[in-house]
């Protein structure tokens, strides 16, 4: 357990406001946040989370999915506990809705050598929302830099700014960024402020950051027309037509029994989002290898095919840090270096 980095006393003496995420928990004397990670001690924030991991796995970076960062590279995996969102129909409740209790510490200097010793190029904070753990990979992102290991997370964006700012600043240049929904929804998630996921979004770009978004589909609760709209205009005004879009199917978990979304829906999405201007439109969890095949914009031309979140063709001409179209010779975002042989 350590101090957090980020909190403001109150006038009392004794209250905290956490200022991690944008949920800003105020806590009296020995309440601990939504998320179950921070808790008040005497007046100050402490982690209770800090090295308690859930999981550590290496893993494809198509996975996350991440389709412009670092091609058929892997990266180790690792998560914490807890969430500041806890989504009714979440993957991952087994360990987004637990709480840290008494898991043994895991320092963030094995998590680097582990990383090394598999062959991975980079770590991912992902599987339970990464922030919750947010002294922990500002630390872990330190000893990485330093390995040359590329830092991604995956996450709901609702961190607050100077977070962000911190992540970005220590390494977190990847960023995989859920879209849960828009203003307006009711049947989950309500007080959930969706224009400050896009505010992040633009921040980490504006910063130097790599950003694709991903919006996983609802049935009968982020779907509607209203809701599609206003996220794929928020796409295009604040993050530019080359962001990546990846429209995700969902399945029925945990709370949530609505129907699987159905490909028709997907499809519909997928067409929307390229008539506003999305230049890089892919359809996940549906196990098309089409859907998730990168073409250049301009001409048309295939330029990366993939298959079971591996790439097993890649036609780009490398100039540098820079990718581009072999035909028309139209730069393509790429961030890293495409891995061969993995």
């Amino acid at each position: 357990m350590i101090e957090g980095r980020l909190y403001q006393s109150l006038g009392d003496g004794e209250s905290v406001t956490c200022l991690v995420c944008e949920r800003r928990c105020s806590l009296k004397k020995n309440m601990r946040g939504l998320c179950g990670n921070y808790i008040n001690l005497d007046g100050k924030l402490y982690s209770i989370g800090y090295g308690k991991l859930s999981a550590v796995e290496s893993r494809p970076i198509e996975i996350k999915p991440f389709f412009h960062y670092w091609p058929n590279s892997t990266a180790l995996t690792f998560s914490g506990f807890g969430c500041n969102f806890y989504c009714p129909w979440c993957q991952n409740h087994f360990l987004s809705f637990r709480h840290p209790g008494d898991e043994p510490f895991i320092e963030p200097a094995y998590l680097v050598r582990l990383a090394k010793s598999l062959g991975d190029e980079g770590l991912s904070a992902s599987f339970n929302e990464p922030t919750i753990n947010y002294e922990y990979l500002v630390d872990v992102a330190m000893l990485a830099k330093r390995e040359g290991l590329y830092l991604t997370i995956v996450t709901n964006g609702y961190q607050s700014v100077g977070a962000l700012k911190e992540l970005v600043g220590a390494g977190f240049d990847g960023w995989s960024i859920d879209i849960k929904g828009c203003p307006g929804m009711s049947r989950a998630l309500p007080n959930i402020d969706h224009n400050k996921i896009f505010r992040n979004a633009k921040l980490v770009i504006e910063s130097g950051g790599h950003v694709e978004m991903v919006y996983l589909v609802v049935t009968k609760t982020n779907d509607s027309d209203e809701c599609v709209d206003w996220i794929l205009n928020k796409h295009v005004d604040e993050l530019g037509p080359e962001v990546p879009l990846h429209i995700n199917r969902y399945y029925p978990a945990h709370k949530w029994r609505e129907e699987t979304t159905p490909l028709k829906k997907l499809l519909e999405i997928r067409d929307k989002a390229k008539e506003e201007g999305i230049e890089y439109v892919y359809v996940g969890n549906v196990g098309i290898p089409e859907l998730e095949t990168t073409k250049c914009p301009r001409c048309g031309k295939t330029l990366i095919t993939r298959y079971n979140y591996r790439v097993i063709e890649f036609n780009l001409l490398r100039e540098g840090d820079n990718y581009k179209c072999p035909r028309c010779n139209n730069k393509i975002p790429i961030r890293g270096v495409y891995v061969r042989g993995k």
